[in-house]
């Protein structure tokens, strides 16, 4: 627990420090808070909230910086609502739905001057046709066809041999009674009917209309503005391996698809500081994301993903407005 000084003097040091961008001394610190504090009372209060790990040196300046533990307990407990920094906002005009959620990465770009990510609505994933072919032991491969004509293959491990007329007559099964409903409601309505089928075969179509965990993410289900805005970032400047992470993460989309999945299931805007995602494990940058709704249904989620030196308000703000800019776009279509 912290008591009132020393919060006050941790605030006034992020704030300063996410101004300025330069490490924040104990003359300067005691400056900030407007309060009669000693040069000594500052360095020792700092010296404990280092201790605490809430700040850290660097080693070229006796000054302190945040660490992401710091950044979070400000977050949390010492931020406070702003009133609007816009006084006036992008619009986000009803048009095709991937074009508005590609102008809707853009303008959190645009705003925060980081990078922009939406996550889009995902599309009911319904079949056509399916097939079942045994490639081994216990390896079935998964043929679905789309009713576009796209087809999927995916290998689907059993927890027994399954001989090839079974499979074909799992397939047919499906086929039959199934074709034209989404995924979605072809696992509701095998869980509702599973004791009416033999154990194996049931297993067997259970497994193959799961979401596959290793399937490739769609470049569309995922929209990136912004990735070169990081480039001017001066945190990154001493660690370039750093940044090079962080453009990695934004070709492998899987990862960015599994948190901002996680994210859409809180209420409001989230905020995850120095790698605490697990999904950007990187310790200089921070998400700050939100649900958007489409007809009053959370279908996807939007951020804005930068360095852990942000002015978390405004962020909060913008990933906000633009949720909801973009869920009343894509609840009103052209």
């Amino acid at each position: 627990m912290l008591d009132d000084r020393a919060k006050l003097l941790l605030k006034a040091l992020v704030e300063r420090y996410i101004a300025d961008g330069q490490p924040v001394g104990s003359r300067t610190l005691s400056r900030a808070t407007g309060i009669e504090l000693s040069p000594a009372t500052v360095r020792n209060v700092m010296a404990d909230l280092e201790d605490l790990g809430l700040i850290a040196s660097p080693h070229t300046s006796a000054g302190r910086i945040p660490t992401a533990r710091g950044y979070r307990l400000f977050v949390d407990t010492m931020l406070t609502a702003q009133r609007s920094v816009f006084t006036e906002h992008p619009a986000l005009v009803p048009d095709q739905p991937q074009k508005v959620i590609a102008n809707a990465a853009q303008v959190l770009s645009n705003l925060s001057q980081f990078v922009g990510v939406v996550m889009a609505p995902r599309r009911a994933s319904v079949f056509r046709h399916i097939e079942f072919l045994r490639l081994s032991e216990r390896r079935i491969l998964v043929i679905i066809v789309s009713p576009e004509g796209d087809v999927q293959n995916r290998v689907v491990i059993t927890e027994t041999d399954v001989a090839q007329p079974r499979l074909v007559e799992a397939a047919n099964f499906l086929n039959q009674n199934y074709a034209g409903m989404a995924m979605e409601q072809v696992r509701e309505r095998l869980r509702s009917e599973v004791q009416a089928l033999q154990a194996e075969i049931a297993g067997l179509m259970q497994a193959a209309v799961a979401p596959s965990p290793d399937a490739s993410v769609a470049a569309d289900e995922v929209v990136i503005s912004g990735e070169r805005n990081l480039l001017a970032v001066s945190d990154f400047s001493s660690d370039m391996g750093q940044l090079r992470r962080a453009f990695d993460l934004f070709e492998q989309k899987a990862e960015l698809m599994r948190l901002l999945e996680v994210s859409d299931q809180a209420q409001g805007v989230r905020i995850y500081i120095g790698g605490e995602s697990r999904t950007v494990p990187i310790e200089e940058l921070s998400v700050v994301s939100a649900p958007y709704e489409v007809n009053g249904q959370v279908v996807g989620t939007l951020g804005v993903i930068g360095p852990t030196r942000m002015a978390y308000d405004r962020m909060i703000q913008i990933v906000d407005i633009t949720s909801k800019l973009l869920g009343n776009a894509l609840s009103h279509p052209k």
